[in-house]
């Protein structure tokens, strides 16, 4: 899910102006008048007559993710994080229009100086259980200089991938070495990216999967072996020691993980979108350095930090470790080795065109072996 709904924006009407009374024309017609009531010419028997066309790629689900590979997903949100906290990135907030019995659908743009896109996805609870996806949508790319269309990726596969990529970025920037030992919470879609994600740059890795039923964690075990051979069902309730990190990606509006913060353990809360949802809870919370991906999002959307109370003042952006781990590395910016962190991803439009980056440079290599 992208976010929460934000500001609705009203658009005020022209009043259509009354028709004018038919009158005798006593000026000659203006050049231009002239020239749109003159007869098109037809064309020369020996000049063949074409009519401009212009055709854009528009690429189904299993087609954007082929073109958004994970490694170089993980790169482009690297240097798209630290292109929008440099603003070199426009990324407004998210424009919630409300649709039909519930639905609501979400215009989320983005420019830089090399691309420009539009993300337009449909939210309709309606449709769940039925012939029709729950989310659906598109995201548009443009040439940032002259507006052209240039293609159009499939609008949830871009969310999926890209918000687990964000996942891994967090993996790579604060866990110290690969990750070993994962506990992932849901057994949604959104968790299924982060499987596939997981499996792309750490093939090796062990995932135990927790739902609300064991038989849920096992058929979704089951339905992804094939793509992370190391992926099982926990069992039990109680947590191994050894866990590297946990990724919250459920719809749950109450903590599904609120276990005391643990040196060396990274939690990642994705699920949670409104202010008032929370899957990490407050003791989580208490004792983490925390992170978010962005910082303007997250004081609206990130519920879990938001039930928690947290002094905002606590709360560092991705951007702000990123750089930590380039230049500064003592700096206050990033946790102390080995500390406790949970890191909230909000997702935002920046993120969408990083991947709508990945998606340009795959293509053109593409094209460039045929």
């Amino acid at each position: 899910m992208a976010g929460a709904p934000g500001r609705r924006r009203s658009v005020r009407r022209r009043a259509a102006l009354p028709a004018l009374p038919a009158t005798k024309q006593t000026q000659p017609p203006k050049q231009h008048e002239r020239a749109a009531e003159a007869p098109s010419p037809e064309p020369q028997a020996d000049t063949p007559y074409r009519t401009p066309t212009m055709t854009t790629p528009v690429f189904d689900a299993a087609q954007t993710a082929r073109v958004t590979p994970f490694a170089e997903l993980v790169d482009a949100l690297r240097t798209a994080a630290l292109d929008a906290d440099a603003g070199r990135i426009e990324s407004p907030a998210r424009l919630v229009v409300p649709l039909n019995e519930g639905g609501v659908m979400l215009s989320m743009p983005a420019s830089a100086a090399d691309l420009a896109i539009h993300k337009l996805v449909t939210v309709c609870p309606r449709n769940r259980g039925g012939d029709l996806p729950t989310i659906q949508g598109q995201v548009s790319v443009v040439d940032p200089a002259t507006g052209a269309p240039l293609f159009a990726l499939d609008g949830p596969t871009v969310t999926g991938r890209r918000t687990a990529a964000v996942t891994l970025l967090a993996l790579r920037t604060f866990v110290a070495a690969a990750p070993r030992d994962v506990l992932l919470i849901g057994t949604g879609t959104q968790a299924a990216h982060h499987v596939e994600a997981l499996a792309a740059l750490f093939p090796g890795v062990r995932v135990r999967v927790k739902a609300r039923a064991p038989a849920q964690a096992a058929a979704f075990c089951a339905r992804l072996r094939a793509v992370l051979p190391t992926l099982e069902p926990l069992g039990g309730d109680t947590l191994p020691e050894t866990l590297d990190a946990v990724i919250t990606a459920t719809t749950s509006a109450t903590p599904v993980y609120d276990d005391a913060a643990r040196a060396g353990r990274l939690v990642v809360g994705v699920g949670a979108f409104t202010p008032g949802a929370a899957e990490v809870g407050a003791r989580t919370i208490a004792g983490s350095a925390l992170y978010v991906d962005d910082p303007a999002g997250a004081r609206h959307e990130a519920g879990d930090l938001i039930v928690a109370g947290v002094d905002w003042a606590r709360v560092r952006s991705l951007a702000d470790a990123l750089r930590a781990t380039v230049s500064t590395p003592a700096s206050n910016a990033s946790p102390a080795p080995g500390a406790p962190v949970f890191f909230k991803s909000v997702g935002c439009a920046a993120w969408d065109l990083a991947a709508c980056r990945v998606a340009r440079a795959v293509t053109s290599r593409t094209r460039a072996c045929t």
